[in-house]
């Protein structure tokens, strides 16, 4: 069956002497595989659109195993994603969380705008680390992991002062604090921060300023919270952290 949708190449496999599969998180269909005959050629018509990071017009057979791209239209290649080791290093890790965090033929139009939105935003320059942030917490319901950031996750409470529990995977307001001694200490902005990260649109992700002192404490969290319940293990999550450490100038 010939289908078209909309469509983000979140990354390229050689097959052959000239062929790439080229793994798509669509609009429509939402994450596929599309078999690219004879994309390594110089002359393909594919050669563009198969490229990590490029959002495309794709137009394919549709089968649940392997479909077959018949056409491509770039809507936006993302170039400098690739050339810019610094931007190049949050996009691939973001494209490879939402592969983790994604079924295939489970199309999610939320799930595609928000990627192609944290891409932009990553190409027009905002925070890398607000970006990564905001991401892996609005995945976590995708992974089934979501942590509750609405009330103490043990009372109920919804006001007063509130630490943040891997444990018990939520907020713990300051009278069941002691049920998790390993828990972490966040001050009141921290808190909104984390609850902001979660819920803020993408078009507003500008109107989010944190220091390094608050891009620190929560970065902390979301990584403890993911090594707790995530069970991912990925490669471009490894290879930032280093980037990251090894750049200075880098947010941490």
């Amino acid at each position: 069956m010939l289908d078209k949708s909309e469509g983000i190449v979140i990354r390229t496999i050689p097959y052959g002497e000239s062929h790439i599969i080229v793994k798509v998180y669509t609009k429509e269909r939402g994450k596929i595989a599309l078999m690219a005959k004879g994309a390594k050629k110089p002359k393909s018509q594919f050669a563009a659109i198969a490229q990590p990071y490029a959002y495309a017009y794709f137009t394919f057979y549709y089968r649940q195993s392997m479909s077959t791209l018949s056409q491509g239209e770039m809507l936006q290649s993302f170039r400098h994603l690739r050339e810019n080791l610094d931007k190049g290093a949050y996009a691939a890790y973001l494209l490879e969380l939402l592969d983790a965090a994604t079924e295939e033929h489970v199309p999610s139009p939320a799930t595609f705008s928000l990627i192609l939105s944290m891409l932009g935003r990553l190409r027009d320059g905002d925070d890398p680390d607000v970006i990564k942030m905001l991401f892996e917490l609005k995945m976590t319901h995708l992974l089934g992991i979501r942590p509750q950031l609405d009330a103490c996750v043990n009372c109920g409470r919804t006001s007063g002062v509130f630490s943040f529990s891997v444990r018990e995977a939520g907020f713990l307001c300051h009278h069941c604090i002691e049920i998790d001694p390993y828990r972490y200490t966040l001050d009141d902005k921290q808190v909104k921060l984390l609850r902001m990260l979660y819920y803020v649109k993408p078009d507003q992700l500008g109107q989010l300023a944190l220091n390094d002192q608050n891009k620190s404490a929560l970065k902390t969290v979301i990584d403890g919270y993911y090594e707790s319940y995530a069970g991912l293990n990925l490669k471009t999550k490894r290879f930032l952290d280093q980037w990251v450490n090894w750049n200075p100038d880098l947010p941490k």
